[in-house]
């Protein structure tokens, strides 16, 4: 009997070191992720960002009305469409894109009638929505976002009627779409239907990232003393709790999903000069993986006034507000037991 019992210990100690030996190799390894910084350049603007269905990253240029494909691998862009409204002033534009199915929509703000001398800063709501793009040249406005905004103003101090859009999701068949200046998020359906998914304080919405029933916003945050208070919530889409996942960070701009549901924002930086709604100051933007206790780690720093966010794999493809993306690889390990 002894000596089964000491088989049976033998046996066991084996087993535990087997699952030791298995669970150390599935563990994320360490890694140090490289920036390449001016990745891509030539682009005379830069704003949001999409990847397709066929890989591919999709960014707009939002000084001309165009969009741009760009390869993951090699950073070569083609035009996709050039049909967009141009921003009538350094802001606004197409601001962002998005896919549903294989269909690619642009959402523009902040544009006027290119037909008259007279810009009207974004307030004329037949421009300035979600846009479907049909071809190079053809593009055709879905859902007048300007309009709703107009016609429902919020409980604010604001100085542009149609708001301020800044990032689209696919949510549902349609999308969300936040607006910086009336400090809200809309939800968009694709036969144009406009209304309110949640209305918030000064807190300034940026980019969105759907996982389930949780949608997660960024916040620039607006700033107070001196100091920028951006962060990332949850917003959890069947009650509308707000939950407050991580942060400070200097003027949150965009949240992603990385490999094993790791998070990350983008911090466009610091900001010690300008107006509301101006940029952040050069070279101090920050990719940021949420930790887990209510705050963030570095992932890489020195980053030029990002604007938007991608992950391919565990790599960061960041937009910069001069026209330029930057790629950062080994921004995480391989998801822990995947």
């Amino acid at each position: 009997m002894r000596k089964r019992l000491l088989s049976l210990s033998a046996v066991l100690a084996a087993v535990v070191g087997l699952i030791a030996v298995m669970a150390a190799s599935a563990a994320p390894p360490t890694t140090t992720p490289t920036v390449h910084a001016h990745w891509v350049m030539g682009l005379a603007s830069g704003s949001g960002s999409t990847v397709g269905p066929d890989g591919a990253l999709y960014v707009p240029e939002p000084s001309s009305g165009k969009v741009y494909r760009v390869d993951p691998d090699t950073g070569t862009r083609t035009e996709v469409t050039h049909c967009l409204p141009p921003q009538v002033i350094p802001l606004g534009g197409a601001m962002d894109v998005a896919f549903v199915g294989n269909k690619l929509y642009a959402l523009v703000t902040i544009v006027s009638d290119p037909n008259t001398s007279v810009v009207n800063i974004g307030n004329n709501p037949d421009h300035n929505g979600i846009y479907r793009v049909d071809g190079p040249a053809s593009c055709t406005i879905v859902a007048d976002i300007g309009a709703f905004a107009i016609g429902k103003p919020p409980v604010a101090d604001i100085f542009l009627d149609a708001g301020v859009q800044y990032a689209m999701e696919p949510y549902r068949g349609g999308f969300l779409v936040t607006d910086g200046h009336h400090n809200r998020v809309y939800r968009v359906t694709l036969d144009g239907k406009v209304s309110e998914f949640i209305t918030f304080g000064n807190v300034v919405p940026t980019g969105l990232a759907v996982q389930g029933n949780t949608v997660y916003m960024a916040e620039a945050g607006p700033i107070t003393g001196g100091q920028e208070i951006g962060k990332i919530v949850g917003i959890d889409a069947k009650s509308g709790t707000v939950t407050d996942v991580a942060g400070p960070a200097p003027l949150v701009v965009d949240v992603e999903r990385g490999r094993g549901e790791t998070l990350f924002g983008l911090a466009q930086g610091t900001h010690s000069s300008g107006g509301p709604g101006s940029p952040a100051d050069p070279n101090t933007g920050q990719l940021l993986r949420v930790n887990g206790s209510g705050g963030f780690s570095m992932v890489a720093d020195g980053l030029d006034r990002p604007t938007s966010l991608e992950i391919i794999g565990t790599t960061a493809y960041v937009v910069t507000l001069g026209g330029e993306i930057w790629k950062i690889d080994n921004i995480s390990g391989p998801p822990y037991g995947r």
